[in-house]
């Protein structure tokens, strides 16, 4: 069935002023989800904060199944937080490591997630470790396996994995990482997986139940079209009790007695009180129209607008393409010989169209071994027109 762009298009207005290829860094909202955070605030200032919250109980509760809809769990699994990093945080902060604990990342690992692992690994003794690359620039599965032998006994490391994180697709390129052999290992071994989708939430398929991951953080301003300051965390609920939140408040925990109190029965343990209701609304909306399209479309739609980027980009003299992976998704990465990213995007935004730069600093496990000191990153999403790549390759020959 043909993707109706005409719609998407009509339904999102910003497509009317602008090429937006940036929507890696945040997505243009179609307008049932702007005119929902409006309508939310409207309501606050004609009645007060409180009162337009018990009033829109029911649409606070449709977020949270809406978003298990979208990645296959249940509601009470989900927590919804103001962004994908405390989402992260909160999940990994969570788990009591120990000195000589190992924590396994990759090389696409996103600089929030890194500055985590080495703060924790100074205060607890944990080890972080990298693991290797295939041939195709994604995670090793079989350097993976090989880190993970002799889990449940004391191996030439000195310790026990007890966690995998790892980003599912990176800020700096468009490869997807092997999640679901990620997972099937960390089942086998027993070990918490932490999977970061804050780029993959919304352009593909996911299925928390087939990845196998206990915790799976994400934002809502990305593909996903929600808006910004929003986030979710899934916590499988099996790992509840081997992990704590490592803040609670009155809406996380009950103060049952002087002495005592007890946490959430579910994920939203991992919630605090305070929170933008009209954002939390229109994030339950964004997961409900996503769904309207139908992930399995949204993908391949992304996935194909891309490739033909990227067909378009080798074909301009001094332009390379930098992505990896042996799947790819909306992302394209690329330079163009004598000229910093950050120019080529300065530029294409004087031709109205929207990039971003990803710069090594937020990956230092992968652009430096690259040689790679910055890259632009166009991303598309289902909005997007062939058009619409053509404006941005023809637009680069002048700039060489």
């Amino acid at each position: 069935m043909a993707f109706d762009v005409a719609r998407a298009r009509r339904e999102t207005p910003g497509t009317a002023r602008v090429a937006h290829l940036n929507n890696a860094g945040a997505a243009l909202p179609p307008s049932p989800v702007t005119e929902t955070v409006i309508a939310h605030l409207r309501l606050e200032a004609a009645i007060g904060g409180y009162e337009a919250a018990a009033a829109a109980a029911a649409q606070v509760e449709a977020t949270y199944r809406a978003i298990a809809r979208l990645i296959g769990c249940r509601a009470d699994e989900i927590a919804v937080t103001e962004n994908a990093t405390r989402a992260w945080d909160m999940a990994f902060y969570a788990i009591p490591f120990q000195p000589g604990d190992r924590i396994l990342t990759g090389h696409a690992e996103y600089a929030s997630n890194v500055i985590a692992f080495l703060q924790v690994a100074r205060r607890t003794g944990a080890v972080v470790e990298v693991v290797d690359d295939d041939e195709h620039g994604q995670l090793c599965v079989s350097d993976l396996r090989r880190r993970l032998e002799g889990q449940g006994g004391r191996d030439t490391r000195g310790g026990d994995v007890k966690l995998i994180a790892i980003t599912h697709v990176p800020t700096q390129g468009g490869l997807v990482n092997p999640a679901e052999e990620v997972g099937a290992l960390a089942r086998e071994a027993g070990v918490l997986f932490l999977l970061d989708a804050c780029q993959s939430v919304g352009q593909l398929h996911l299925d928390v139940q087939r990845i196998g991951c206990d915790f799976l953080s994400a934002t809502g301003r990305k593909y996903l079209r929600g808006p910004r300051g929003t986030g979710f965390l899934y916590a499988r609920s099996s790992v509840l009790d081997r992990v704590e939140p490592p803040f609670l408040d009155l809406h996380a925990a009950t103060w049952t007695a002087p002495e005592h109190y007890e946490m959430q029965p579910g994920s939203r343990r991992f919630e605090s009180w305070e929170t933008n209701y009209a954002a939390k609304i229109g994030l339950g909306v964004a997961a409900d129209y996503a769904l309207s399209w139908g992930v399995d479309a949204i993908e391949a739609r992304i996935t194909a607008l891309a490739e033909g980027l990227r067909d378009r980009l080798r074909a301009v003299d001094g332009v390379r393409v930098h992505d990896q992976g042996r799947r790819r998704c909306g992302i394209v990465t690329f330079t163009v010989d004598g000229l910093p990213a950050r120019e080529v995007q300065r530029r294409l935004a004087a031709a109205g169209i929207n990039t971003s730069v990803s710069y090594a600093s937020s990956a230092r496990f992968d652009l430096p071994r690259r040689g790679l000191p910055e890259l632009v990153r166009a991303s598309v999403h289902y909005y997007n027109t062939e058009d619409e790549l053509d404006r941005l390759t023809n637009a680069l020959p002048a700039y060489r």
